[in-house]
């Protein structure tokens, strides 16, 4: 991924935030039958590992699980919100009139090294903290045992679980900051006014911290 200086974002722990706001993650893996695509939920063990484990589970028809191998690097990338940038939201736009359109986005790519794990008891554990996880804002929390035992084992033998070692990350924010102060704030507030309030109130908070022209 192309990332010039001013987009850059290390910071783990930013990073490891977006991954758990967007926990759909795609996993792009280039095995046996080439390049593929999935679109998967994951949980992320921030303290495992050197930068955290991406825990995971496909549906055993899904072949990805076979395609790939222990030790195999796969790329996951986690995607915030985006949006549309005009250049007639910016008041610099007006004066000079040397302005192009955008977008404006924050993702996270995650590099890691597959492990199949294959086994009932991690399965469960998976789907248990990704259930708690999801299901906490609800007024009742589904949990597993909302089911019947003889539903939920027939539905743990249809799985695989997949976990990954994530041994590099990269991030990128784009969010004007190459812009002037009150470009970022118009374009924001522009935003706002659409709906767009996720990437409105980061671009907010990064007009905040810039010195004005």
């Amino acid at each position: 991924m192309y990332v010039p200086p001013h987009f850059d974002e290390q910071r783990k722990d930013v990073l490891h935030d977006l991954i758990d706001k967007n926990a759909l993650g795609i996993l792009i893996t280039n095995g046996r039958s080439g390049l593929d695509a999935n679109h998967i939920p994951f949980h992320l063990a921030r303290n495992e590992g050197s930068h955290g484990v991406l825990h995971s589970h496909v549906a055993r028809a899904n072949p990805v699980w076979q395609d790939i191998a222990d030790g195999d690097e796969a790329l996951v990338v986690f995607r915030a919100a985006d949006a549309y940038i005009s250049p007639n939201w910016y008041p610099s736009k007006h004066e000079f009139h040397k302005q192009v359109p955008t977008w404006n986005y924050t993702v996270a790519h995650a590099y890691a090294r597959a492990t199949i794990r294959d086994d009932e008891r991690y399965l469960r554990g998976v789907v248990a903290r990704l259930t708690r996880t999801h299901e906490a804002s609800e007024p009742t929390p589904w949990k597993m045992t909302d089911s019947s035992k003889e539903f939920i084992d027939t539905m743990m033998k249809a799985i695989v679980g997949i976990e990954f070692e994530i041994t590099r990350l990269v991030g990128k924010s784009k969010l004007s900051q190459n812009r002037e102060q009150r470009d970022i704030e118009t374009a924001g507030q522009t935003l706002s006014e659409r709906g767009e309030c996720v990437v409105s109130d980061a671009m907010k908070i990064i007009a905040a911290a810039k010195t004005p022209a």
